[in-house]
């Protein structure tokens, strides 16, 4: 037997079978118009029964050759992309990450398609199931390996971040267009949202647009889901709850399956409607996030806490504050401003300036109102101080817009269009009156009658403006029982006024046609009513201010409201209320608002 022969016998064999030769020369012979080896490799790359040592061998090879990788060979580097590195040995994803690290080092230009793999990963395995001839996609929640899998994904993404210093602002986009359509399942936007709030951990600097991302998506949901279509799907759960509870345990008395049935979602805390449990899941990883950021090893961290207050400061202004109606977004504020009163007094300041600042758009300064309002009467966290400083605030700019009406030659009238900030400026007035009234008058009922006096809320309601007119019905009638009941001012007479005029219109300054007084022309909400969202509504309920319905001679009667208001109006008003803890004092705030905005023109005073 020749040398040769013993050579092979004495050699063992390979695991594998390859065919063509290396990649060196594969790409010299691709280079000279030669295809047929570089289609091998691309077919063998491609193969689902590829195997690790295959993998390893062939990456160590384009690891050596990367320079000689460029543009013209996309098509190579996209079925390496395509690889399932993250299913294999570590001994691959060593290998791998080595060859993006390599590859995003000497070919930039391949840099978006190798972020575009790894956040492709930010979702769970789908898998394929086929009922009645039907193919059903759906995630494997079983993945016991989806940790690791993520955990690679951000290992090979801070690789890259180490390489190419610049792939913050190739990221982003990525990040945008890769976020997964809002009607998928929750499990796959909780992973996705997870991953991406993740990212921030390691990558700062697009905290602010991650948060814009995810936010943005998340309004989708929520306008999608009013209080309304949440309540019926609850309703309608309840009952069929109800109904199979009754069919079961008539016809098999099986009360234990009721307990452990999955499909009941009021056993799971589940909320019934679709788009808000989605939206439900969101939130619960949001505000979990918010927390873990806030907080090292139980303690606030003041910086961190600062920092993240101005990138969701700024994601407020430009998707929160403008988009009309939501239901449960807008409580992520809520929930950051109560860790500290600084962010409470802060976010108040900041809402203070966009309602009295005249180059604001005047549907901004509305909603700004709105959100004043509603957070000083709903926030429990906020003391009675606060309220007052800032209900000193809010009329003192009430009576100086009516000074500057009463100075002009012609009346004023009760015009929407052109006076829409100042009826929600009465309006929050009135609804934080009506919430923390009770606070306010607590400890020493004189004195607390004395300040509401000074507020002078006669000269508000029986100015030309009439700004009863166009508040909520309920809001109107609750302000004026208990202003009634402590004698402070008697608005029946207003009320009963406009009602008898009957006005069909509301007069415009604007022209065409004219609005009907049945509706609520200010066109206004209270941002934060009761929150509805079952997983993630434990985190809000403590810090809740809720309504309790009065006892005595506040209760409003429904034989009050304005002719074609509904009972319903109050829905806002139902619930039980707890009392505030304590009044803690006023601190000046340490919280910058808006670089872009200014700081605030007023701080709030300490009150004695």
């Amino acid at each position: 037997m020749d040398i040769e022969s013993r050579d092979f016998l004495n050699t063992p064999p390979l695991k594998t079978v390859r065919f063509g030769g290396s990649v060196v020369e594969t790409l010299a012979k691709y280079k000279q118009g030669d295809l047929s080896d570089y289609e091998l490799l691309k077919h063998q790359l491609a193969d689902p029964e590829i195997k690790d040592t295959q993998i390893i061998t062939w990456i160590q090879e384009l690891r050596n050759c990367v320079t000689q990788l460029t543009k013209d060979h996309e098509q190579l580097i996209y079925t390496i992309l395509k690889l399932p590195w993250l299913g294999r040995s570590q001994a691959v994803v060593d290998e791998y990450m080595a060859f993006l690290s390599n590859l995003v080092s000497a070919q930039t230009v391949f840099l978006c398609a190798c972020l575009k793999m790894v956040v492709s990963h930010f979702l769970p395995t789908k898998v394929t199931v086929c009922e009645e001839g039907v193919d059903l996609s759906d995630t494997d929640d079983e993945d016991e390996n989806l940790p690791r899998k993520f955990n690679l994904c951000h290992q090979a993404l801070q690789l890259i971040t180490r390489y190419v210093p610049s792939t913050s602002h190739f990221l982003v986009p990525i990040l945008q267009d890769s976020f997964p359509f809002v009607q998928q399942s929750s499990r796959i936007l909780e992973c996705y949202v997870h991953n991406l709030l993740r990212v921030t951990v390691y990558i700062p600097t697009i905290r602010r647009d991650v948060l814009e991302i995810i936010i943005g998506q998340m309004l989708k949901l929520d306008v999608s889901a009013s209080r309304a279509d949440i309540e019926e799907a609850e309703e309608n759960a309840l009952q069929s709850q109800r109904a199979d509870s009754s069919t079961e345990e008539a016809l098999f008395d099986m009360d234990e399956d009721l307990m452990t049935n999955p499909d009941r979602p009021s056993c799971l805390g589940v909320t019934a409607h679709p788009v808000a449990e989605r939206l439900d899941s969101l939130m619960t990883v949001l505000l979990a996030y918010i927390k873990d950021v806030c907080h090292v090893n139980g303690t606030l961290h003041t910086e961190r806490t600062k920092e993240l207050y101005r990138d969701m400061l700024n994601v407020f202004d430009k998707l929160i504050l403008p988009t009309h109606a939501l239901c449960h977004v807008q409580y992520i504020v809520f929930y950051l401003c109560s860790f500290r009163l600084a962010l409470v007094e802060a976010f108040l300041e900041h809402l203070w300036k966009i309602l009295q600042s005249p180059s604001q758009p005047a549907v901004l300064r509305q909603a700004a109102a709105g959100y004043m309002g509603s957070f000083l009467a709903r926030a429990k966290f906020i003391p009675v101080l606060t309220v007052r400083a800032c209900l000193d605030l809010l009329t003192s700019w009430i009576q100086r817009y009516i000074d500057s009406q009463d100075c002009k030659d012609r009346q004023a009238y009760c015009d929407v269009s052109l006076h829409g900030p100042f009826y929600a400026a009465c309006q929050a007035v009135f609804y934080v009156l009506i919430f923390r009234h009770g606070a306010i008058l607590a400890g020493n009922m004189k004195k607390g009658l004395e300040y509401l006096q000074r507020l002078n809320l006669e000269r508000v309601v029986m100015c030309q403006l009439n700004p009863l007119k166009v508040c909520l019905p309920a809001v109107a009638n609750m302000f004026a029982a208990i202003t009634r009941k402590y004698q402070i001012v008697f608005c029946y007479t207003i009320i009963e006024r406009n009602n008898r005029h009957n006005l069909l219109v509301v007069r415009s300054s604007a022209g065409g046609d004219c609005v009907s007084t049945n509706t609520n022309p200010l066109d206004c909400f209270f941002p934060y009513d009761p929150y509805m969202l079952k997983r993630s509504g434990p985190l809000i309920e403590p810090l809740y201010q809720v309504w309790e319905e009065p006892a005595d001679s506040e209760v409003v009667s429904t034989k009050t409201l304005p002719q074609g208001s509904k009972e319903d109006d109050y829905d806002f008003l139902c619930g039980e209320t707890t009392q505030v803890d304590g009044i803690v004092g006023m601190t000046p705030s340490s919280f910058d608002s808006n670089p872009s905005v200014g700081s605030p023109p007023v701080t709030f005073q300490r009150h004695c």
